[in-house]
């Protein structure tokens, strides 16, 4: 049976000021009118039932998901004790999943990104499933790129493994780190590189046997808290897993490093919301390139984008080529070609307890 695992830990800091502590990117309305994580869902909704969804989601996270998405139930959440990468959450997600179910094939999102159409993704994420449970497939699903995009992590496929219902699913080559520019270039017009969406689809017999075979301390560390679920010693031995646990992706602990990883080839509409710049691909622009949410008024302003959470109004004259973001006592003001640094900014938040209080 299909389960969905939805990773929601994430703290979205490359969407701050309105990405905050106990407020992240994923219970953020950026893309529509619904918090990042329920546009998740639904997108999934008509194929995985809530029933069969879990959310992987940090203890602090838990109170505001319950409050934004009133359908979610107790056994819908997996709590995270501490941020340990997503090779932990899918490691955790899947023990849990097994005592559930032995066969159960799982279906990984993330809460953060923006795909179109859901048929279309519905229509892919099937024939992963129908893949993972022919034999022992670990299935990533690689999007056909848009553009030569550097922000994202490639794949590049070789030969057809086969097609179904007219979707190709091939083998893979290797794996590839964020281009230089011209790398970039390069892999979009090639046609044999894809983005590495972040989706996932295998079995939890397949992911674990993976785990066993290239990271066989945290297996083991996974088997014995397996051992402790639904008993009174459960949250003590998730916290003691989580203490010894290593802070690494999936992607760098397994599927760069197993034979038997494969990827669909997906032409979806998809972007990974990470961080201001995305606006510009997913939402309508002015004449002058700029795109403008909530109360502004702009004049001589060119490809800009503004964000106004609050009740007051954002004014601009003779400028290009910013965000600006104003939420209650915070204004953000970068240039574009450095928004995706704010780490650095909130760095120097956190080393100055007299300004805590805005992260």
């Amino acid at each position: 049976m299909n389960y969905a695992v939805i990773l929601a830990g994430g703290r979205g800091e490359r969407f701050w000021p309105l990405s905050r502590g106990g407020h992240p990117k994923q219970l953020l309305e950026i893309t529509s009118d619904k918090t990042m994580l329920q546009e998740t869902i639904d997108r999934i909704s008509d194929f995985i039932p809530i029933e069969r969804t879990l959310i992987v989601t940090g203890q602090n996270l838990k109170s505001p998901i319950h409050e934004k998405i009133k359908v979610l139930k107790e056994k819908n959440l997996l709590i995270e004790p501490e941020v340990r990468n997503t090779c932990m959450a899918i490691g955790v997600a899947a023990v849990h999943l097994k005592k559930i179910d032995p066969s159960a094939t799982m279906i990984v999102l993330s809460s953060d990104h923006y795909i179109q159409t859901k048929e279309k993704l519905q229509k892919v994420l099937k024939v992963g499933a129908e893949v993972a449970n022919q034999g022992e497939n670990l299935i990533t699903i690689g999007i056909v790129p848009s553009r030569a995009e550097t922000a994202y992590g490639y794949i590049e496929f070789s030969d057809l493994f086969t097609t179904i219902d007219n979707i190709t699913v091939y083998r893979i080559n290797r794996f590839k780190e964020k281009p230089n520019r011209m790398l970039a270039q390069e892999y979009y017009y090639d046609r044999k590189h894809l983005w590495n969406s972040g989706i996932f689809v295998w079995t939890v017999d397949t992911i674990l046997k993976a785990l066993q075979r290239h990271m066989p301390a945290l297996y083991q560390e996974l088997d014995l808290y397996a051992r402790e679920i639904s008993t009174k010693n459960q949250e003590q031995a998730l916290k003691t897993l989580y203490t010894r646990a290593e802070n690494i992706s999936i992607d760098c602990a397994v599927l760069e490093k197993a034979e038997n990883v494969l990827t669909i080839k997906a032409d979806l509409i998809w972007d990974d919301i990470g961080s201001w710049l995305a606006l510009e691909r997913i939402k309508q622009r002015d004449r002058e390139n700029n795109v403008i949410i909530g109360k502004a008024q702009v004049t001589g302003t060119y490809e800009t984008t503004i964000v106004n959470d609050g009740s007051g109004i954002i004014a601009t004259l003779g400028i290009s080529d910013l965000v600006i973001v104003r939420t209650g006592d915070i204004v953000f003001v970068a240039h574009k070609t450095r928004v995706q640094d704010v780490k650095e900014l909130l760095q120097k938040f956190a080393s100055d307890k007299n300004l805590e209080e805005y992260l």
